[in-house]
């Protein structure tokens, strides 16, 4: 954004949006905001793209809000817009800023997604909503329901895209597309425009606009992130990222990892170490995820340890650092990463850390990128070029000194009780698998349940800690709470029997 930007009330934006917006100390315009606002505004359907962090939410959120009637002006309480979303978290974030920019007006917007329990949320739609927001799983189990009505809604909004595609979640989107009415006005963001969106875009909009802000996609690095990219040897990895996480001038810090159980342990050695720091996976049930990102929010921690699918959509101002812990898969996925920093035009700075069997990985990525960095310099933890590139002060080491120690951490953040199923939480207890499991109370979901061979429920082979890429199916996604966790009746494992149908003694493993 530039002191010259346009601001909001040049265009012709309701009043009290504009309010909204300066409450916040939101005047002016990111450029894909000021290319979106005069087609959104007159209701023309668009496809936008642009670098992450360049406020594409407000792009699409402005004009949409500015199309709904709120309850105070004669608004009946169903739902008129519809923004879907790939993440939980990106939910959250997108459905916090529409509330903040309605606010003037009483706007109402709802969150919907699973691994919360149904009843806040159905109570919510009943009570009247304007605005909803929601990940495409629980989208549509509670439109089955008839707790969500979608006949009504004359502006919708497909965020990231490109994500849900990645994600699998393409069929649940044209169900979506097919409750809602014909005659609407329909906005698709995507960091990149790939066959199946763009097919997507061609059989449900009408003439679209694309625009690109800044000439270009997410292919490429934002200018304001400055970059360092380091070979170093995993069991060294950790004396080297506490260095890092004593930075002078530093502020939060994302630290990514291509596993949960490489997330989970990274964070409990900070921890140990003295850092206040806290994970955010897949693993995690949903109140200990949202417990993080508010203790990171509110600065109880300043290190927050995730993989890529739990980090999707997380927009944390004075983020100064990005570290990669593991390589990551690819170009996407290293640009998405390091966008968590350099937003909204501030500095940023991006560590990357290659082991020696990710460097082929890591030159495809450089490649990809046209970056300097094809043959990462060999780096340890006591390497002189870590504390003169970083500003790192001369005697760190691998533990954060006392006198430091001024974080409250991630127990000063109560656990919100989200009467979660399914799934293990960060104290044991059981909450949702994934973003779609979780059964509406009383009744199914609508979804089929994967059956083992023995007929019952699959066993959850990538269970809590699993050393699986966050985002590959979970083996035991559909898994009962109980059927195969900590202190069920059950073994879950099979009894061989005899040609003549006795059972064995011993009991052998499921195939």
């Amino acid at each position: 954004m530039t002191e010259d930007a346009p601001l909001f009330s040049d265009f012709d934006v309701h009043p009290g949006i504009i309010e909204a917006l300066a409450d916040v100390g939101i005047t002016r315009t990111f450029a894909i905001q000021e290319l979106t606002l005069p087609l959104a505004l007159a209701g023309n359907d668009l496809i936008g793209q642009a670098r992450t962090g360049t406020g594409k939410t407000l792009g699409f959120g402005v004009p949409m809000l500015q199309r709904v009637v709120p309850a105070a002006e004669g608004g009946d309480g169903v739902p008129q817009a519809l923004v879907v979303v790939p993440t939980r978290e990106l939910c959250v974030q997108v459905a916090r800023d529409l509330s903040t920019a309605g606010s003037r007006r009483g706007t109402r917007v709802q969150a919907i997604y699973g691994g919360r329990a149904y009843e806040p949320q159905v109570q919510a739609l009943q009570s009247g909503v304007d605005v909803v927001v929601g990940t495409p799983g629980r989208l549509l189990d509670l439109a089955q329901q008839g707790h969500l009505i979608l006949g009504k809604v004359r502006t919708l909004v497909l965020d990231e895209a490109d994500e849900m595609l990645d994600l699998g979640f393409l069929p649940d989107i044209e169900r979506i597309l097919g409750m809602v009415p014909a005659q609407r006005q329909t906005m698709l963001f995507s960091a990149t425009m790939p066959g199946p969106i763009v097919n997507l875009a061609r059989a449900f909009m009408t003439q679209p606009t694309h625009i690109r802000a800044h000439g270009n996609d997410e292919g490429s690095t934002v200018p304001q992130t400055t970059q360092y990219v380091y070979r170093a040897h995993n069991l060294d990895k950790p004396e080297l990222l506490a260095r890092v996480l004593q930075a002078r001038g530093r502020g939060l810090v994302m630290v990514f990892c291509r596993t949960k159980r490489t997330a989970q342990k990274v964070a409990d050695e900070l921890v140990d170490r003295g850092f206040a720091a806290a994970a955010v996976h897949g693993d995690l049930g949903q109140g200990a995820r949202e417990q993080a990102l508010r203790a990171f929010r509110s600065g109880k921690v300043d290190v927050l340890v995730a993989t890529d699918v739990a980090a999707r959509g997380i927009d944390v101002s004075g983020v100064s650092h990005v570290v990669n812990y593991q390589c990551p898969e690819d170009e996407k996925t290293y640009v998405h990463r390091i966008g968590r920093t350099g937003r909204a035009g501030q500095e940023g700075v991006a560590v990357t850390l290659v082991d020696w069997d990710d460097v082929p990985r890591w030159q495809l990525i450089n490649k990809a990128l046209d970056l300097d960095f094809d043959e990462p310099a060999e780096t340890y933890s006591t390497s002189p070029w870590v504390y003169a590139d970083l500003d790192v002060p001369e005697g760190a080491t691998g533990r954060l000194p006392r006198a430091q120690r001024t974080r409250e951490g991630l127990d000063a953040e109560v656990v919100e009780d989200l009467e979660e199923t399914g799934k293990r939480t960060r104290s044991g207890s059981r909450g949702p698998a994934r973003e779609d499991d979780a059964k509406p109370a009383g009744g199914r979901s609508g979804r089929p349940r994967r059956r083992t061979r023995g007929g019952g429920a699959a066993a959850a082979a990538a269970g809590t800690g699993s050393d699986a890429p966050e985002g590959a199916p979970p083996a035991g996604a559909d898994a009962p709470s109980g059927s195969s966790g900590e202190g069920s009746e059950r073994s879950g494992r099979r009894r061989r029997r005899r040609r003549g149908g006795a059972g064995r003694g011993s009991a052998e493993p499921a195939a």
